[in-house]
């Protein structure tokens, strides 16, 4: 099968591999029928990723068909439509028990990381009850595509930042995890949701899709919050963009006493200036995605609740994904998000 592997760091190739096999009774094989391209996978790319590990397929972003299950999966069978799970848990330990399933004693970010994704043909999902979700026939592929990552970490950084009906919500970055945690944050119903966004065609692309959001530059952002909160600043914000500046004005931008929740994915250290933030009294939620959500936000996607097929901009098919990828790097053409499609 052809599957886009890490050969290099700063290099991914299109090669033939074997087809995968159950190699563990929890184990399932899918046919990928749809996946697509992450800022994570772009970070491996860089090489800012030390335990990607050179050879394994990339891509953890994708839907498909069962093709075969091991003899201790109980939750699908072969011919099963499927969104794969971001997130290898066992469900088992301590962690997965208290519901934090990245830092899973048996797991964590697997796929596309420590052994083979889905930016193939083929992928082989380990602990499959856990890492597989059902998608129902009213959810087509490219509706259902997101849940198991971005949508996924939309709306668990949403859950824990303790949104009430009061609250002002700012969102730092509007590519596509930030999109998703608007969508999640929706759900909510803020009094208000501002969203800081550095490019115009995103500004503009927030606009288009969410004329009820205030879509604000990083230059004007903090004058537009003191304008809506009597000079207060942001009761929750939410940092999604990754970007140079985007954790400090994250903090800054929050009124004493918020909760500021750190999803971003960075390629730097950060600093937290204590000094600065003394008498703040800053709650700080950091990490990555605890991806336990997923039949929840299926069955939202399913009632019509949770829409993000519009952050499809782009489709491939797998022999080209190396464009895709060229694409997506480069933000051209505004590009929010790629499909990747069988050949």
């Amino acid at each position: 099968m052809k599957a886009l592997t890490y050969t290099a760091p700063g290099r991914f190739e299109l090669i033939e591999k074997p087809k995968p096999e159950i190699i563990d009774p929890k184990d399932a094989v899918v046919r990928v029928t749809l996946s697509s391209i992450c800022s994570s996978d772009l970070h491996i790319l860089h090489g800012v990723v030390p335990q990607a590990e050179v050879g394994i397929t990339v891509g953890h972003e994708l839907v498909g068909i069962v093709e075969a299950v091991g003899s201790a999966v109980t939750k699908v069978k072969p011919g099963d439509r499927v969104a794969v799970n971001v997130e290898t848990f066992c469900g088992e330990c301590f962690y997965c028990k208290r519901g934090y399933v990245n830092n899973c004693n048996s797991g964590g970010w697997m796929l596309g990381c420590h052994i083979d994704g889905g930016q193939a043909e083929y992928v082989r999902v380990p602990y499959a009850d856990n890492g597989l979700t059902p998608i129902p026939d009213n959810v087509s592929d490219e509706q259902a595509l997101f849940v198991g990552d971005i949508l996924a970490t939309g709306y668990w950084a949403a859950k824990i930042s303790e949104i009430s009906e009061e609250d002002t919500v700012l969102i730092t970055g509007a590519g596509p995890t930030g999109l998703c945690t608007l969508e999640c944050v929706r759900l909510y119903k803020p009094l208000r949701i501002v969203v800081c966004e550095a490019y115009e065609n995103r500004r503009e692309f927030v606009r288009q899709h969410y004329p009820d959001v205030d879509v604000v530059e990083p230059t004007e952002c903090l004058e537009v919050l003191k304008s809506l909160t009597e000079g207060r600043g942001a009761d929750r914000v939410i940092e999604v963009a990754g970007g140079e500046d985007a954790f400090e004005l994250a903090w800054r931008y929050a009124r004493p006493n918020a909760i500021v929740t750190i999803v971003a994915l960075y390629e730097k250290e950060q600093i937290l200036p204590l000094p600065l933030m003394y008498g703040k009294n800053l709650t700080f939620k950091t990490g990555g995605v605890d991806a336990c959500d997923c039949d929840k936000i299926m069955q939202l996607i399913s009632e019509g609740k949770i829409d993000t097929t519009h952050l499809i901009t782009h489709r491939y098919p797998l022999s080209r994904i190396q464009e895709a990828y060229d694409l997506f790097a480069s933000r051209a053409d505004n590009v929010i998000k790629t499909a990747i499609h069988p050949d």
